[in-house]
């Protein structure tokens, strides 16, 4: 198997690069049918794309002549030559231990943060779904998971809550003295924006809207945080009201512009407004930050406050790097095993051979009126003669040309003792 993983990061690229080449789920079915009909090599695929990185996971023919990054590129209309130095690619064991970090929030902008479990896993059902997997990417993705679930279930890295929806609202705790006594709109309905609605819950605040494109489920986060549904065409009321405003949506262009939060502030007297936009596409046009009386943040600007809260995962941190590193050994073992089978296959084979042969003429020495043991007798010499005589040539030659590593070898393997030279 050739595994290979390409990609893009938070610590790579940046924000406005991330969202050009970002998937969201409509367009992913096509994405991945058109990876493997147009990049020739390419077996399996999967792709993880979130706020944070975009990345393709691949099961290939040759790793070394796979272009996906010109594939990348071109699927999404960026300039290969503006994206390739922010591209990261691994492969094999490497690639596997990229993933392994991935799953277990590792490599996440916050350390040991769980959502990124809940997204491989839905990565990996897209993935069926579109039938882009088959037998090599379901192993190492079982493999994957496992120690994932190992590191959470056998590491503190998931204690102490830290993520991106945690930062928001630790940062509108720097803004706003008391957050309870705030208003504040909630964009989105996914998990995201319910992280940040327990969070702020956790912190007291009581007055909640919730603004989702599908208002269903608007009303469902609404109801179990004890606030208040509306469809999206309602967004510029709600932000009229809100102190704090955090979005994080699938939507592909920005759903709040300057000119509306420009008439939400005169409507507030420019009151301030605490702004978090967490969308990859972003929300909110970024010229909303220059907006005096807003304060505008997006999933990068919080990097300063999530590396608060990641001291106490560092000694957790450690502890999972080692439960990766021995599962990559075995991982490592394991492969190295498939290399032996089609020798031990045509070993076991050839063997059988010479021994059913030479079995028919014991039998047939039987016959002719030899005596057991003399049948026998004959049976064990040339079984001797036949099995040995290869491995003897073989190892007459080595040792004339002055190759000593084959009689090493051989006695590795067949576990000879080694006897003094008599003169």
């Amino acid at each position: 198997m050739a595994l290979l993983t390409i990609g893009l990061n938070h610590t790579t690229a940046p924000v406005d690069l991330r969202e050009q080449v970002a998937f969201d789920a409509e367009t992913l079915p096509d994405a991945l049918a058109r990876l493997r009909t147009a990049v020739p090599g390419v077996r399996e695929s999967a792709i993880l794309s979130t706020c944070n990185r975009t990345e393709l996971f691949l099961a290939v023919d040759s790793i070394e002549s796979v272009e996906i990054e010109a594939w990348l590129a071109h699927y999404h209309r960026v300039d290969a030559e503006t994206l390739k130095p922010h591209l990261y690619r691994f492969d094999q064991l490497r690639a596997a231990q990229h993933m392994m970090r991935v799953a277990a929030g590792l490599d996440s902008l916050v350390l040991g943060e769980p959502q990124i479990m809940g997204q491989f896993k839905d990565a990996i059902r897209s993935a069926r779904d579109a039938k882009a997997m088959g037998t090599e990417l379901e192993s190492a993705f079982a493999k994957v998971l496992s120690v994932a679930k190992r590191v959470r279930t056998e590491t503190a890295i998931g204690r102490n809550p830290v993520s991106v929806a945690y930062a928001s609202v630790v940062l509108a705790g720097r803004i706003f003295s008391d957050l309870g006594q705030c208003q504040v709109a909630l964009v989105g309905a996914g998990e995201t924006i319910q992280l940040v609605a327990e969070h702020l819950l956790e912190q007291g605040v009581t007055r909640l809207d919730v603004i989702n494109r599908t208002l269903a489920n608007a009303e469902v986060l609404a109801a179990a945080i004890g606030g208040h549904a509306y469809p999206l065409d309602g967004l510029s009321d709600a932000i009229c009201r809100a102190d704090i405003v955090i979005s994080s949506t699938g939507s592909l262009v920005p759903i709040l512009g300057k000119g509306a939060v420009e008439r939400a502030l005169k409507v507030r007297r420019y009151k301030p407004m605490f702004m978090v936009d967490l969308a990859v596409p972003r929300d909110i046009e970024p010229e909303v930050g220059d907006l005096e009386a807003v304060y505008l943040y997006t999933v990068d600007d919080l990097e300063a406050v999530i590396q608060e809260g990641k001291a106490s995962r560092l000694e957790a941190a450690a502890e999972a790097e080692r439960l990766i590193d021995a599962a990559l050994d075995d991982w490592q073992r394991e492969l190295r095993g498939y290399r032996a089978v089609d020798t031990i296959r045509m070993l076991r084979e050839d063997v059988q051979q010479v021994a059913e042969a030479e079995s028919q003429r014991a039998l047939r020495l039987l016959e002719s009126g030899k005596s057991p043991e003399e049948a026998i007798q004959q049976l064990a010499r040339q079984l001797t003669n036949k099995f040995l005589h290869g491995p003897t040539v073989a190892l007459r030659s080595a040792a004339e040309r002055g190759d000593l590593s084959l009689l090493e070898a051989a006695n590795r393997l067949f576990d000879l003792s080694e006897t003094e030279e008599k003169p």
